[in-house]
């Protein structure tokens, strides 16, 4: 049985459909924590067995998540404050339960001190190196995944919005890979103690990204900078908190200073082939969007 803690976000849903798929050495089983109890169905729609509610700080929870479980894998929820704390709270469960396999969902590049929700990471992988754990931690770049937000402006107006430079290269990954990436280092042996940067192209301009949409939507696509006020401005709108708005535009602004550039030999050498490219993620994106519900 593996814990997939943060459970019901995107990551924890995509590493869900991985593991219950079919594991390497027959831990396919998985449990997921989830915060809410509306959230129990849809978890267990996508394989999970034996869906556990409860928050990181919620002690008895934790303990019952963790009760009988070969392995976690730790995913803390998106642009959090407390990605400390709940790492902290996570070990603390794990080792009174007896269970030392702890794979982490960390982030690209967490030693960027500018980018606040990186360096939190990073504090917490110093903090598992000392933890005694067998740990493994993962990390990913920017989803290809995060472009659908904007979908509806690339369909509809052909414009690719985003609040840095055009110009600005970013490696991206296909969530689906990492979620496989996931699952392999979870049930198959040989990857304690392994940090692996999983990055699916080489740095791509957003007028690169632009292209790619075009390509796939048969119209044109360009992409358009937007100042970082004027997405502060629309998060503030939309209610989103004053930490996650803070921490988002900071990642921007890094992002305008200096990409964020990866490597994608990692993950092609854990997943045994070339990780997904932007084309047949957008290919598969219109795909998906032609198909009747």
């Amino acid at each position: 049985m593996i814990l997939v803690t943060g459970a019901a976000g995107k990551t924890g849903k995509a590493v869900i459909e991985a593991v219950a798929r079919g594991g390497q050495v027959g831990c396919t089983e998985v449990r997921p924590l989830v915060h809410r109890a509306k959230q129990a169905a849809e978890v267990a729609a996508l394989g999970a067995h034996d869906v556990t509610v409860g928050r990181f700080d919620d002690a008895e929870a934790l303990a019952r998540a963790v009760s009988g479980v070969t392995a976690i894998y730790h995913i803390c929820p998106n642009v959090s404050p407390h990605e400390m704390a709940y790492a902290k709270a996570v070990v603390a469960a794990a080792k009174a339960a007896g269970v030392r396999r702890l794979v982490y969902h960390s982030v690209l590049h967490p030693q960027i001190e500018a980018m606040p929700h990186h360096w939190a990471k990073l504090r917490v992988e110093e903090m598992l190196l000392a933890s005694g754990l067998d740990v493994t931690t993962l990390q990913p770049t920017a989803y290809m995944q995060n472009i659908l937000a904007g979908w509806r402006s690339i369909v509809e107006d052909g414009v690719y919005r985003v609040p840095y430079p055009v110009e600005t290269r970013i490696s991206l990954v296909d969530l689906g890979d990492v979620a496989q990436a996931a699952a392999l280092v979870l049930t198959e042996p040989g990857h304690g103690g392994a940090t692996y940067e999983l990055v699916g192209t080489a740095p791509l301009t957003q007028t690169e990204v632009a292209e790619a949409l075009s390509a796939a939507l048969r119209r044109p696509v360009r992409a358009v900078a937007e100042p970082v006020e004027a997405w502060e401005a629309s998060a503030r709108a939309a209610s989103m908190g004053d930490y996650q708005r803070d921490t988002l535009a900071a990642m921007f602004r890094s992002y305008a200073e200096s990409g964020l550039v990866g490597n994608s030999n990692a993950l092609g050498w854990l997943l045994g082939r070339r990780p997904g490219t932007l084309q047949e993620f957008a290919a598969d994106a219109v795909r998906g969007a032609d198909t009747p519900n």
